[in-house]
């Protein structure tokens, strides 16, 4: 049995005005071809990694293909998404004209992925594989918890597996399992029948961490639902409400053996829990200094701020300043911002030297809404070329680069200072610098929730504000043309 395994991988934000270009497909970790693909990712903790450790575990040869990647951005441009889609086409043609056809295709996709004149990115992917293949060769996709997942890319697919935690703890376990069911396909022990049912609606990203309420309810229903009769797997997606396509929004997948009406009448029966509960999943916005109150009034530090109206793993700029600015008017000391992304300021610190002292305008660069840059004096402290290993438990495994990066001091708070637009999945980083977050007793992180891997068992309290930012939380204020449906909460309310 020889199953192909490839992707191309970007959650794509419309609200910002930067383009993502095939550079950004390259830098760190990128585009991996070939056998180079097996040994780059066997062992980690992304969906390729499961796909290999499947190939292991049920005896099929892998045909590696090519896996891009880029972090979180604006708009792919098309001339460049065509250069990687054609690639992989070509690298599985390849394969099957060396050693002869493939029994089927492993596709590592994110499910919010938008191009230059292409609104679903993924169905476009899946859709020319199933070109390339035909329609009886299975194609087993996994997806992200923030997929905007469409009719098209599930008629075009055989099945579709989701994330199950958020933070994406389970990626490699989630590829495991597209593995184990592309080979029950191949060996023709089951017959996947898949089905959607669209929820229009947003889904507040402080009332999705899978570990706690209310969330935990839903995946609980989840992994019950797997355990029925006939049932192969289920997803539900959150959706990602930050690009404009037509149908943005959640969505409950379910797949199973040879019976669509109980696929359909199944994520119907799930979604319609989902909806009649949609309030549960809003959260109202929260300021900053609102925030630090409520940890105040906790009592226990440190106190974790979680910036995600400018998390830049969703594509934010990453340079919002209003988080420091008001560290900085509040004095708070032992305080900490991870990160700010600010390449000449970054550059500046690198020039100066440790131990030097700099005049800085820092942050608020990319567009007036993440506000003014913070002017200050700052000490350089250390300074890196950003490169290091994650050891937390996302993306342990993996390296990192930030680029040029710094720790800088204004007064009692530290700023770490980046080129690369990288969330802190864990505190590797800031230890490189030799920072010790365990000490800190306030901590701010340009991130919405995938900092909890590795935050949540140091953190006295963790408060997400909505600070200003391009990726407002405050969805009425998103701009949205293609959009085919009104949702929640923008022009449903909670009764409606």
């Amino acid at each position: 049995m020889r199953i192909a395994l490839g992707g191309i991988l970007h959650e794509t934000s419309t609200c910002v005005q930067t383009q993502t270009t095939i550079r950004d497909f390259e830098f760190d970790r990128g585009i991996i071809r070939g056998d180079d693909l097996l040994q780059r990712f066997r062992g980690t903790n992304v969906c390729t990694g499961g796909f290999i450790d499947g190939a292991d575990e049920v005896g099929f040869e892998p045909v590696p293909l090519l896996r891009a990647a880029a972090f979180p951005g604006g708009l792919i441009v098309r001339e460049d998404y065509e250069a990687i889609k054609q690639e992989l086409l070509d690298r599985l043609a390849a394969a099957e004209t060396e050693g002869g056809p493939v029994d089927g295709v492993l596709l590592d996709l994110h499910g919010a992925m938008v191009v230059d004149g292409i609104d679903d990115g993924d169905g476009d992917v899946i859709a020319a594989i199933r070109s390339a293949i035909g329609p009886e060769r299975p194609i087993v996709v996994t997806q992200d918890l923030h997929g905007n997942h469409t009719r098209h890319r599930v008629d075009q697919s055989d099945v579709l597996v989701g994330f199950d935690t958020f933070p994406h703890v389970d990626m490699a376990e989630r590829g495991l399992e597209a593995a184990q069911l592309i080979a029950r396909i191949v060996r023709g022990e089951i017959r996947p029948e898949m089905a959607i049912h669209q929820l229009p609606m947003f889904w507040s990203t402080v009332r999705q961490v899978t570990a706690h309420p209310p969330m935990n309810a839903v995946i609980e229903r989840l992994h019950e639902t797997e355990q029925q009769p006939k049932i192969l797997t289920a997803t539900v997606s959150t959706g990602f409400p930050w690009a404009d396509v037509p149908e943005v929004g959640s969505s409950v997948i379910v797949v199973t053996d040879g019976d669509q009406e109980l696929a359909q009448q199944t994520a119907d029966e799930f979604g319609k829990w989902i909806w009649e509960r949609r309030e549960t999943w809003f959260a109202p916005p929260v300021t900053v200094r609102d925030a630090l109150a409520e940890g105040e009034r906790i009592g226990r530090h440190p106190i974790i701020l979680a910036d995600h109206t400018d998390n830049t793993g969703g594509g934010s700029p990453g340079d919002s300043t209003e988080v420091l600015r008001t560290m900085l008017e509040l004095e708070l000391e032992d305080a900490l911002l991870l990160y700010m992304v600010d390449p000449d300021v970054a550059r500046q610190a690198h020039e100066a030297g440790v131990g030097q002292r700099i005049s800085v305008s820092l942050g608020g660069k990319s567009d007036p809404v993440q506000g003014p840059p913070v002017t200050a004096e700052a000490e350089v402290v250390a300074v890196s070329n950003g490169d290091f290993a994650y050891d937390g438990p996302m993306l342990a495994g993996l390296t990192g680069n930030m680029g040029t990066s710094a720790w800088l001091r204004i007064g009692g708070v530290s700023v770490v200072v980046v080129c690369a637009r990288e969330q802190p999945f864990d505190t590797a980083f800031a230890r490189s610098l030799g920072i010790d977050c365990h000490s800190m007793k306030y901590i701010a992180v340009k991130s919405a929730a995938h900092f909890r891997a590795a935050f949540e068992p140091i953190a006295g309290s963790i408060l997400n504000v909505d600070a200003a930012g391009i990726h407002t939380h405050v969805f009425k204020d998103l701009p949205f043309h293609k959009r085919t449906r009104p949702v929640f909460p923008v022009e449903i309310d909670g009764k409606g």
